[in-house]
């Protein structure tokens, strides 16, 4: 498992130093005054998941760029997310965490770890209601949290090779941070349920046959399809800024919704047993590398 590194990085050419956040530990920030755009590359360690670190650094940097937003709002049109780790966008929730507050019984630290991840993801996917048009940008397995990630964006680009969804039923729980309250607005309620409970991963292709993801382009190419999508919606931002916010207003994703699912995923987990706990520590184990070959 290794990191992309900045020269395998196309285009970011026109790097403002003084937009970067210094201070992050997992996070890569990067802008491009040309394009108005804001780069943030996902870097966890020691494991590929949405560990504590991670989850403050996400909900620190979107609140900072909201709030610049509203006293410069022609500095940041865009917001690309995307993962420095080669073959993984993240592989999800942080499950030793899991084990530990199970174990312990501790409900307030799995309702908190729980509401961080909802912070990150409410930010996400109300980022165009100040003006910033949220992409994500897969360029490998994107599993449970790391699906629910990419799931938040206004649109979705992924690279040929790679694969979503959710593993969470495997040790009897499910994803609890947007996965249902996302897909069941992309698709049906019985469509959303369904992949939930398979458990299956979905390949780029048969994500955008489903109408999950907007765009499906060559391995290696994902960056580069950010500023072909860029250049199409400079040319009706308008009209598409627009539909966003009539799909905030007919079909909108409040906190409150995202907060109550949250509670019953605190409860769910809290009751798994021996067994599912034993599923969850193999899963563990791959979650070190990818759950590519987890079925």
């Amino acid at each position: 498992m290794t990191s992309r590194t900045t020269a395998n990085i196309t285009h970011i050419n026109e790097i403002s130093s003084s937009h970067l956040y210094s201070s992050f530990q997992q996070l890569n920030i990067r802008y491009e005054e040309q394009h108005k755009l804001q780069w943030c590359f996902i870097n966890p360690t020691p494991n590929p998941c949405f560990n504590t670190i991670v989850l403050s650094e996400l909900n620190t940097m979107l609140e900072q760029l909201k709030a610049e937003a509203s006293s410069n709002p022609e500095r940041v049109k865009y917001h690309a997310f995307s993962s420095e780790l080669s073959g993984i966008f993240n592989t999800g929730g942080d499950l030793s965490l899991f084990k530990q507050y199970i174990l312990s019984k501790n409900r307030e630290a799995l309702a908190q770890y729980g509401y961080a991840c909802i912070g990150a993801i409410h930010h996400s996917c109300t980022l165009h209601q100040s003006g910033i048009t949220e992409i994500a940008v897969v360029q490998g397995d994107a599993l449970g949290g790391g699906f629910e990630c990419v799931l938040s964006a206004d649109v979705i680009i992924a690279e040929k090779s790679a694969k979503m969804g959710f593993p969470e039923v495997l040790f009897n729980l499910f994803p609890g941070m947007g996965a249902y309250s996302f897909l069941s607005r992309k698709l049906t309620p019985i469509q959303a349920e369904k992949m939930i409970i398979s458990g299956k991963l979905y390949s780029a292709e048969e994500l955008y046959e489903l109408g999950v993801v907007d765009m499906v382009v060559e391995d290696s190419h994902g960056e580069t399809a950010v500023y072909d999508y860029i250049q199409k919606e400079d040319r009706s931002r308008n009209t598409l800024q627009s539909i966003r916010k009539v799909k905030d207003r007919c079909n909108p994703i409040a906190w409150e919704e995202l907060k109550d699912i949250v509670d019953i995923w605190v409860e769910s987990a809290l009751k798994l047993g021996k067994k599912d706990l034993r599923m969850m520590e193999r899963l563990m184990c791959k979650q070190k590398g990818s759950f590519s070959n987890y079925a």
